[in-house]
């Protein structure tokens, strides 16, 4: 009697534990960075602060999806992500959640997701938030990621798309201020991961995965991410002219110019200390990298709300 007794105790302590391990799967850092895209979006999208309830509803969506295909890349790399210092803590790695159970909880949320968007929102919100998914899960992990160079550069598709699904939320279309965006966000995310890639780069090496800093030299890697940078601050300033009739104006643009002068010389920065042959620290371009995402997506919100 005593045992029976236990049992609903021992399951309601390993409860939170499980849940922690569900949740990991989804990286959540990954889709806060994802998320701090989408607002801006909206509002350029709405000329101003959207719904409540869309908001709730696109942002809800939003985190389901990128959650879904998190869920399904960790459940594929889960064989090279025990070969990297960096991953081999993941749940699936550690036996804390079992792959049939992973595969079925990524499924699971990227149905809901994609209801919740199409019921909530737009049919094309929808569409693209399904699109995105089945990229990063079966284009990027299964195809690119393990036997091309090229894969952070055509993996930055589905990490731009939450732009293009904020804005179609809110429009149920598209348009340039969105493609430009975009293109904004498409371009940052080199910079962003050949610096941490940098960084991991023996842990890539030791999966065997063909990260560009794998792959090619140092001095390679940092021209092409100075060049990458340049272009990121180049299409940035690209949105004051063609989001002029819908809100931006000189106090985005003034934002845009000051953190792309940050963005570029840490680029730069990093650069010289490869050509010197110091220490690279990479990470310090990178951390740059994620606050410059983050002031630009707020410089935006200001200006339309001014």
């Amino acid at each position: 009697m005593t045992a029976i007794s236990e049992r609903p105790v021992v399951s309601a302590r390993r409860l939170p534990a499980v849940l922690r391990a569900y949740v990991a799967l989804t990286k959540p850092r990954i889709i806060e960075l994802l998320l701090v895209t989408t607002l801006p979006a909206m509002m350029l999208a709405a000329g101003g602060w959207p719904s409540w309830g869309l908001l709730g509803a696109t942002m809800a969506g939003g985190t389901l999806a990128a959650g879904a295909a998190n869920v399904l890349n960790c459940w594929y790399d889960r064989d090279i992500d025990r070969l990297m210092h960096r991953t081999e803590r993941r749940p699936l790695v550690t036996g804390e959640v079992t792959p049939p159970a992973a595969l079925l909880f990524g499924l699971v949320l990227s149905v809901v997701s994609v209801a919740l968007l199409y019921l909530a929102t737009t049919p094309l919100a929808a569409f693209l938030a399904a699109g995105a998914i089945a990229y990063y899960a079966v284009v990027y992990t299964m195809v690119l990621k393990r036997h091309t160079r090229h894969s952070t550069l055509f993996g930055g598709v589905p990490g731009a798309a939450p732009v293009l699904i904020g804005w179609a939320a809110v429009t149920g279309s598209l348009a340039w201020p969105a493609v430009v965006f975009f293109g904004v966000v498409f371009c940052w995310q080199l910079p962003h991961f050949w610096a941490l890639a940098m960084r991991f780069r023996t842990d890539y090496a030791r999966a065997d995965v063909p990260m560009l800093p794998v792959v090619a030299t140092a001095l390679s890697v940092g021209r092409q991410t100075v060049a990458w940078t340049w272009l990121t601050v180049a299409v940035s300033l690209l949105l004051w002219p063609v989001g002029a009739s819908i809100g931006i104006g000189p106090l985005y643009t003034a934002a845009a110019a000051a953190l792309g002068v940050w963005f570029v010389v840490e680029a730069h920065r990093l650069l010289g200390r490869i050509r010197r042959g110091d220490e690279t620290r990479p990470m310090q371009l990178f951390h740059i990298s994620i606050s410059y995402m983050a002031l630009l997506s707020v410089a935006i919100i200001v200006d339309v709300l001014v």
